[in-house]
């Protein structure tokens, strides 16, 4: 029971680690980098989902074969161990993927671009800033 506890509390606190506070986040290379932006018009907004790169499932699998190793004996250890990986694959492939929006905006310099932003409280119609790096959408703000 002890090590069942113990590893519900790992398993928190490695999952606590991957929330983010609601602000833009940058890697550490990004921080001192001059980056340019575009200015627009949002003309249309769809939701859409961004699938797993396959970090959450490697990380549900990992988690879920050591859960599941802390339960039975004999085949039954084996089996549990095995069940516990393929249901934290599939748990952590769930968890990963992110709710994002398609954005197609009006620029103010007469071009049309779609970008994929997630985290973002966007609507058609409200005004945009897209923070560029090189060929990338870095982010994405509404802006008045």
């Amino acid at each position: 029971m002890k090590k069942l506890l113990s590893m519900a509390v790992v398993t928190g606190l490695i999952l606590s680690g991957c929330a983010t506070s609601g602000v833009p986040e940058y890697s550490g290379q990004d921080y001192n980098q001059i980056k340019k932006y575009d200015t627009g018009r949002v003309i249309e907004a769809k939701p859409v989902v961004i699938s797993d790169d396959g970090t959450g499932t490697f990380l549900g699998a990992i988690i879920g074969g050591v859960v599941g190793s802390t339960m039975g004996r004999g085949a039954g250890n084996t089996l549990a161990t095995l069940g516990g990986g393929l249901v934290g694959g599939y748990a952590g492939n769930q968890v990963a993927k992110a709710n994002a929006m398609e954005l197609t905006v009006d620029l103010d310099n007469g071009e049309h671009v779609v970008v994929v932003a997630k985290g973002v409280n966007i609507h058609t119609g409200d005004r945009v800033r897209i923070v560029k790096d090189g060929s990338k959408a870095s982010q994405v703000y509404k802006i008045n």
